[in-house]
């Protein structure tokens, strides 16, 4: 899967997977992390999320990382905001358009480009949308680059889907409970919050055609 294909998403509004509610699970599950509420917390693959203003309303600094323009300015734009912009040569490495407004900056550019210097002051990464966007052969990819550029101690709450992949074609990909203890055993304490059963609340995934759906809920502590 190429960044073409999440760029021409974008471009014909195919953003399905856009919640324009906070996510429950983010709501319900944040306080497992005990963080001071002037943390940074990264939100990897972010497009225009609403679920960083939530974090922003914890009092969490954002710092979020997407690959479309078109998301980051939809962000701001309509959530009422004019961001500051800093060009590619102004941010650090200089691969990055930033976009900041009300303690949430965007990074417009591409995840595998992001280096340790941008996130040293990360706590933790909120992963709703990043793991399960990604095909089997790029997410292990993800993982290594993920671990590798966060602090040590870094927590990660995550939420997965995990479907009969043979009955859908994603994205959203499923990914099992096994394969994220496999991508992160060597790297992290993993811990498996919560696993619910939410086909019944998916009426469009029953469409096309799934007999079972689950979310599973992980927080991650990085060794």
């Amino acid at each position: 899967m190429k960044k073409e294909f999440w760029l021409e998403r974008w471009k014909r509004e195919q953003t399905g997977f856009h919640q324009d509610d906070f996510n429950p699970y983010l709501r319900q599950y944040w306080q497992e992390l005990q963080l001071a509420r002037d943390s940074e917390v990264f939100v990897p693959l972010c497009g225009k999320s609403r679920d960083m203003l939530w974090l922003r309303d914890q009092g969490h600094r954002v710092l979020g990382v997407e690959l479309s323009a078109i998301a980051v300015q939809a962000f701001f734009r309509e959530n009422g905001y004019t961001p500051q912009h800093a060009s590619q040569q102004q941010v650090a490495g200089g691969k990055f358009e930033q976009c900041e407004a009300d303690d949430v900056r965007i990074l417009c550019g591409d995840f595998f480009d992001l280096g340790k210097a941008y996130l040293e002051k990360v706590i933790a990464v909120y992963d709703r949308a990043s793991l399960i966007a990604l095909p089997p052969e790029m997410r292990e990819r993800y993982v290594r680059h993920l671990v590798i550029i966060l602090p040590p101690t870094t927590q990660i709450l995550l939420i997965t889907l995990e479907y009969p992949q043979t009955e859908m074609q994603g994205p959203p990909f499923s990914v099992s409970a096994s394969e994220v203890e496999a991508f992160y055993r060597e790297h992290a304490k993993v811990c498996l919050l919560a696993q619910l059963d939410v086909l019944a609340h998916n009426p469009r995934f029953q469409q096309r055609g799934l007999t079972r759906m689950v979310e599973n809920i992980f927080l991650l502590t990085l060794r």
